[in-house]
């Protein structure tokens, strides 16, 4: 599969925002997004339009367990913190991108894309990958209809 690298700015956005360390990537659903919706039960801020519902992985490179994984979502206005969810206002980034639609299997393949990318067109990375789930299980359990975008933070040489 081909995947089309494009350059784009995130914008400034007022995020709910929870950080932790999970034994897994598969675990980030049930310990991070589901932390997130427990916490919030009740007290869901209006969601943003778009929500840019993300994930920034803080480890460097691929790693097999202890993966430090930090979740947002975009909201409306300000907010106080509720339990292990912190709204904060996070600052617009430059990143290099590309999306695929099905299952995160083709995570790697979209990241190799956009790492050939940042290097065939003379950028340095400036900050961990994020992923920005435009469709995901939450609004779809058919992992065929999941559209998942890959960036990474970059800056020019």
């Amino acid at each position: 599969m081909q995947y089309d690298v494009t350059l784009k700015t995130l914008p400034q956005r007022y995020v709910a925002n929870l950080r932790k360390v999970i034994p897994s990537y598969d675990d980030e659903g049930e310990l991070l997004w589901m932390q997130m919706e427990k916490d919030l039960d009740g007290s869901w801020p209006p969601v943003a339009d778009p929500c840019y519902s993300l994930a920034i992985y803080h480890d460097e490179g691929y790693k097999e367990s202890d993966i430090d994984v930090e979740i947002q979502i975009a909201v409306q206005g300000t907010h106080e913190d509720v339990g292990d969810v912190v709204f904060k206002t996070v600052e617009p980034v430059e990143v290099a991108s590309a999306i695929y639609r099905g299952s995160y299997d083709q995570s790697c393949k979209a990241n190799g894309a956009v790492a050939k990318w940042v290097s065939d067109n003379g950028y340095d990375y400036a900050g961990p990958m994020i992923n920005i789930f435009h469709v995901s299980p939450h609004d779809d359990p058919n992992p065929e209809n999941w559209i998942t975008e890959v960036c990474c933070p970059i800056k020019k040489k």
